[in-house]
């Protein structure tokens, strides 16, 4: 295949050798080769329904396309940096293939639409199997929550001790923060699924183009409807670097909860030895690398994001050669996002519960003292008044190391003469989260219902 850039008319002395390898992209763009390809295939069926093509051409370009896509895909393509980009060297491929049906296929376009276009099929790919893993993941943890529907821990606040709550329902609320990272995914493919080619390099083109027949080859829902805006917009690009950086927070937050639950100074869950490793000097540690990593990697999609907006903002209209660094860490974006999706996605079922430990950590910290001010609010005590009861009651708890359900009904009759003997019913752990029974509640049955609805948003 010939190295002659396929822009080299205007031109009377080479590119630099160190220009053109800083410049090129081939290395890490050829990656949307499939996309590329598929653009090309699309843009040569419409030039040739418009009569700018022939029909023969038409079909030499499609075969030799096809042809080079079967090389790529078995090793046999020779990328050359000297040709800069995935589109010139499949570009020049195909006209060394086909001679000059292969010089036509350019017609009515420009690299400019072209990367533009090939970034948004590339992303709208990626994305489903990003959304696709993220779903998967969303089934794992309503299976473990159902299965933990009853399993009481303790629910934190400042990390401390706060009220009871069921391992299921703790879930859920995982749950929900994924499927808002779900929605927001499924919500920048509608605006992303827009077709930039068309704009040629800038104002569209003097052939009598038909954009939305090229938009309906490739799945776009339209055309951009802007020429300027088509080429130099990569809001798309950002939207998804922004959902992406959410998304990672969510799984470095669940990270952290797993790392901590798995210490041995909570001992709440036990992580299989399959998303461990050990230590090389101490013999008893199992170390959850996994989710340790998917916590540093979200500062890793964090900084890309950064560098996609800041590599936009100060750019004029319309496309600048500063768009060629979009594409590294969009990639990096994608591989990390999907490669964290999956892996947990695969380590949720690989998490085994330790109940008496969660439970035994429920009955410390006093846990159910705000059920013990609630009863004497029923009981027609103000809030404010009952706040201050239980707050003496606790206090003793403390000084003699005692949890409220291990007094006795005459001590907290000491601090109120509103309590009977029912307050035992409020005071266990059972009945504290059973009594939460509301949508959005604690209650086992709550938490079914929550699952059960659940299920149901999930394709």
């Amino acid at each position: 295949m010939s190295d002659k850039k396929l822009w080299s008319g205007r031109f009377n002395e080479p590119t630099d050798a160190f220009v053109e390898a800083f410049t090129a992209s081939v290395d890490f763009d050829q990656r949307m080769y499939r996309q590329d390809i598929a653009g090309s295939i699309a843009h040569a069926t419409m030039l040739a329904r418009q009569g700018i093509i022939e029909e023969d051409e038409r079909d030499a370009i499609i075969d030799g396309l096809q042809q080079i896509r079967d090389d790529i895909e078995h090793g046999r393509f020779e990328w050359s940096v000297a040709l800069e980009d995935v589109h010139m060297n499949i570009e020049a491929a195909l006209t060394e293939r086909i001679g000059d049906a292969g010089k036509k296929l350019h017609t009515g376009r420009s690299r400019n639409d072209q990367v533009a276009t090939d970034i948004r099929l590339y992303l709208r790919d990626e994305l489903q199997e990003i959304l696709d893993e993220l779903h998967r993941l969303e089934y794992a943890l309503l299976d473990l929550a159902e299965a933990e529907a009853e399993t009481i821990l303790p629910g934190f606040t400042h990390l401390q001790t706060a009220q009871p709550i069921t391992f299921g329902h703790h879930l859920m609320a995982w749950f929900e923060m994924l499927d808002r990272d779900a929605e927001r995914l499924s919500d920048c493919r509608s605006r992303m699924n827009r077709m930039p080619l068309g704009a040629a390099a800038l104002a569209g083109t003097t052939f009598p183009i038909d954009r939305e027949y090229t938009a309906e080859l490739l799945g776009f829902d339209a055309p951009c409807a802007n020429s300027l805006d088509a080429v130099s917009d990569r809001d798309f690009a950002i939207e998804f670097g922004s959902a992406a950086a959410l998304l990672m927070m969510h799984l470095s937050r669940f990270s952290e909860e797993i790392i901590i639950w798995s210490s041995a100074q909570f001992g709440f869950v036990t992580l299989s030895d399959s998303f461990c490793t050990g230590s090389s000097i101490m013999p008893q540690k199992k170390n959850p690398d996994v989710p340790e990593l998917i916590r540093g990697k979200s500062g890793r999609i964090y900084g890309h994001l950064f560098s996609l907006l800041t590599l936009m903002k100060a750019q004029p209209l319309a496309y600048n050669k500063d768009n060629q660094e979009d594409k590294e860490p969009l990639f990096d974006i994608i591989d990390n996002l999907k490669g964290s999706l999956k892996v947990f996605a695969d380590m949720i079922p690989a998490i085994t519960p330790r109940r008496e430990a969660m439970r035994a950590a429920a009955m410390q910290g006093f846990a159910t003292a705000t059920d013990l001010a609630d009863y004497l609010v029923r009981k027609g005590l103000p809030f404010r008044d009952a706040h201050e009861v239980v707050g003496k009651a606790v206090a003793l708890g403390v000084q003699q190391e005692r949890d409220l359900s291990e007094m006795s009904l005459d001590e907290l009759r000491g601090f109120s003469p509103l309590i009977d003997a029912d307050v035992f019913d409020i005071l266990t752990l059972e009945g504290s989260v059973a009594a939460r029974d509301h949508i959005g509640g604690t209650a086992p049955h709550q938490v079914r219902l929550a699952i059960g609805r659940a299920r149901q948003r999930l394709p």
